[in-house]
């Protein structure tokens, strides 16, 4: 059979492979793990025509033909490397601490047994890239996003702890913005322009927070991890309108029960006045008030997926193959 020649993106770098097309797709994986130090089991392809198959599949029932662009996403082996020796670094400082408090011998009185929500499921640490510029200011934003009450809400709701919140240089990996690695070991974002000249919007980043701690659950993009996260962003906009009203209960009689995650997740922003996320809607005069609200509506739900559509290929995250 004649061989098939594609195209391999990563991080600026392109590398052309011919590969028969029985080959298979773990063989294809180990070839760009040898081309890129990605490993097999952190690669994420991009590219037109993708199908899902499992790893002995061929790359022709992948839907690689001749002349394919793929992007490949994904930590290096270098990158999570660095991450576990952080880690275990802080892991040993932990160490130490409770054997001195051991020594010590100290009573402390409480009024649980059990560590507080708040002290479980949390950002442990807050880490700045300190080579890039203003790193005070990138610490700024990642303790806001830490400490965002909406955000530590949701943590505390569905259990979420994070060992690592950091960033991710424009510069270097500049298809992307946010990675999840190891389901919660540590969580890189975006808060760069691409020319370094200050921070993406806070509102910006923090969506795509939530989207990166849905993978804490689910490592797919797939029905389950769009329910989530639609979800998370639903409470989180609810959050913030029964602070500002002083209620937790959405009880405007306009909207009727939303059918979906994604449909609450639309009406609590409406609700909540976003001028952000509203779109633009084809409201006339004529519209009554409940023809115009669902309108919005659905303007809200329009913006919605398609800005979930380019969190999910601007995602380093995947799932591992099984």
């Amino acid at each position: 059979m004649e061989p098939i020649h594609i195209s391999i993106s990563h991080r600026g770098s392109i590398h052309p492979l011919s590969l028969l097309p029985e080959a298979t797709l773990d063989y294809l994986h180990k070839r760009l793990e040898e081309l890129t130090s990605v490993a097999p089991e952190n690669q994420k392809l991009l590219y037109k025509g993708k199908k899902n198959v499992p790893g002995d599949a061929t790359v022709a029932e992948a839907g690689l033909k001749d002349g394919t662009k793929v992007q490949l996403i994904g930590p290096t082996a270098e990158e999570l490397g660095g991450l576990k020796a952080t880690e275990s670094e802080h892991q040993k400082k932990e160490r130490i601490l409770r054997e001195r408090a051991q020594r010590a011998h100290v009573k402390v009185r409480s009024t649980s047994s059990t560590p507080s929500a708040d002290s479980r499921y949390t950002f442990h640490r807050i880490e700045p890239l300190p080579h890039l510029p203003n790193p005070s200011s990138a610490r700024d934003l990642l303790n806001k996003l830490a400490n965002d009450p909406a955000i530590r809400h949701v943590m505390s709701k569905h259990q979420f702890a994070v060992g690592v919140l950091t960033e991710l240089a424009p510069h270097e990996q500049p298809h992307l913005l946010g990675l999840n690695v190891n389901a919660g070991q540590a969580i890189k974002l975006r808060l760069r322009t691409d020319r370094y000249d200050g921070f993406r919007t806070y509102k910006e980043v923090r969506r795509v927070l939530c989207h990166e701690l849905t993978h804490n659950v689910w490592g797919d993009h797939d029905n389950n991890f769009k329910e989530l996260n639609s979800t998370l962003n639903k409470e989180v906009a609810e959050f913030e309108r029964a602070q500002a009203a002083g209620t937790h209960f959405l009880n405007d009689p306009g909207f009727e029960a939303p059918q979906s995650a994604l449909e609450a997740e639309a009406q609590a922003y409406v609700l909540g006045g976003s001028q952000v996320l509203g779109g633009a809607s084809t409201s006339s005069a004529t519209d009554s008030p409940e023809e115009r609200r669902r309108k919005v509506l659905e303007a809200t739900m329009n913006r919605l997926r398609k800005e979930e559509q380019e969190l999910e290929d601007r995602c380093g995250t995947s799932a591992p193959e099984q």
